[in-house]
């Protein structure tokens, strides 16, 4: 026959194995919730349309580009190469925290630029970070995609040394889905 102390103890573990049960079911709930939060997120989602393989050019001109997503849907990758062995890396990632985007282009050849603005669009994204000229004066670097019909993008790179009033153009391509 069981004691009424023994009953309240097996009546206290019942109970609280029922709450870690509870818990526990909560957590994985939540888990599986945001297992993927980048996955959802409208404005993590904006460059979508710069996913996949590209090419650029023709001939022994021809460059290509392969865009993807890394770390759970949260940061776009973009690996360029030319034909002439240059090779570019460029990340995209959106902040919830302060509605910004942020970029990083890094090459084979020791170039490193932040990109510390970035504003982004279904069709089209601005990104934009310091950096130095030649002599150490301050550059500031605006890189663009947008999205052009017909399974195509443009790609500009401007630099300007007068805080953004003028424009250079250091760059132009334009991307054709390699695959569409």
């Amino acid at each position: 026959m069981m004691k009424r102390s023994d009953l309240t103890t097996a009546t206290r573990l019942l109970i609280s194995t029922c709450i870690i049960i509870v818990i526990c079911l909560c957590i994985v709930s939540g888990a599986m919730a945001n297992d993927q939060p980048c996955a959802s997120t409208p404005e993590t989602r904006q460059l979508d349309y710069w996913l996949g393989h590209w090419t650029m050019g023709t001939g022994p001109d021809k460059s290509a580009s392969n865009v993807t997503l890394s770390l759970d849907k949260c940061v776009f990758v973009e690996h360029w190469e030319n034909s002439k062995g240059h090779v570019t890396e460029k990340t995209f990632a959106y902040s919830p925290e302060d509605k910004n985007w942020y970029g990083l282009f890094v090459d084979n050849q020791g170039r490193v630029h932040v990109f510390v603005d970035g504003k982004v669009s279904p069709d089209t994204a601005e990104f934009r970070g310091p950096s130095k000229g030649e002599n150490g004066q301050p550059v500031l670097n605006r890189l663009k995609v947008t999205r052009l019909p017909a399974d195509k993008l443009e790609e500009v790179w401007e630099k300007s040394t007068d805080n953004g009033n003028t424009w250079t153009t250091a760059y132009r391509a334009e991307y054709s889905r390699a695959n569409p």
